[in-house]
């Protein structure tokens, strides 16, 4: 009668929860807009009617309580609901909820919200839309969020060692490096060959392209290599605060210094919403339809 697809199909199209939108379809014997007059029927017609719109603004967010850090993306439709008192507060409470409860997904947080989803897009005017949480669960060691801009890019890492002011500081710096020079590995080791072998063959391209003779072109690509390794590993890049040393020498100058064994075992960063379609105001259209 309906797939899963058509499930994942009306909540994009709803924004409304995975089990609410089969029940949705089941009633509807699978027909789509039937399901979305149903889902509108039952008191969910505010989110319906704005889930054609496109949510690519937004607010990165993060929460840490004790041992456990989360990092969210939810996304509206303008930077000025995004900045307002009702969506930060609708924000850090999806945080909240991702610390304290054990969520499997995206699908299972949307489900949870689903209620305070279609409340806040009633209240605040705009398609709401969950978009993606990471969580950090510490054993021991330091979890540090940084937030820029005002929720615009979003960090969350966890350092193992000792707590202390100096691992606090190192562990700032580290979400700020983070932040800034967009990593996307701790160590260079966690490069997946697949994609250092892409690399490799785009290099060597590159350099044959060049007219390199063949003879030396090995050498350049391994040169170009670490580089790559600076621009995507976060131990191998340059500390934006000290470009004279790489984040790996200052973690060894910090532990040298104050006696700890720290390390870097993980971070996430988004970005708040990179990858989606941006809207497309077409202020003559909104001004006729406004007329009419």
């Amino acid at each position: 009668m309906f797939t899963a697809s058509d499930v994942k199909e009306l909540r994009e199209k709803t924004g409304v929860g995975m089990m609410d939108c089969k029940k949705a379809l089941t009633e509807a014997n699978g027909d789509m807009e039937k399901a979305i007059e149903i889902l509108r029927e039952k008191g969910m017609a505010t989110a319906a009617k704005k889930a054609s719109r496109i949510a690519a603004e937004g607010v990165v967010a993060a929460k840490i309580e004790g041992n456990v850090g989360a990092l969210v993306e939810v996304n509206c439709e303008t930077d000025f609901v995004a900045k307002g008192d009702a969506y930060q507060a609708f924000v850090a409470d999806v945080a909240d909820y991702v610390v304290k409860n054990d969520v499997a997904d995206v699908d299972a947080l949307i489900a949870a919200k689903n209620a305070e989803v279609i409340e806040a897009t009633a209240k605040i005017g705009e398609k709401i839309a969950i978009r993606r949480f990471q969580k950090f669960v510490a054993e021991g060691g330091i979890l540090e969020s940084y937030i820029h801009m005002g929720g615009k890019v979003g960090v969350l890492v966890e350092v193992t060692g000792e707590d202390t002011p100096a691992a606090r500081e190192f562990a700032h710096d580290v979400a700020l490096q983070i932040a800034a020079a967009k990593p996307s590995y701790v160590f260079s080791s966690e490069v997946p060959q697949a994609e250092l072998d892409k690399e490799k063959e785009i290099l060597t391209a590159q350099a044959l392209n060049e007219g390199k003779p063949a003879a030396i072109v090995e050498k350049m690509v391994l040169g170009r290599i670490n580089k790559y390794y600076k621009d995507v590993c976060l131990m191998d890049q340059q500390f934006v605060k000290n470009p004279d040393l790489s984040i790996k020498q200052y973690l060894a100058s910090v532990n040298k210094e104050s006696g700890l064994n720290l390390a870097v075992k993980r971070f996430v960063r988004f970005e708040m919403g990179e990858g989606l379609e941006k809207r497309q105001d077409n202020f003559v259209d909104e001004v006729m339809s406004q007329i009419k």
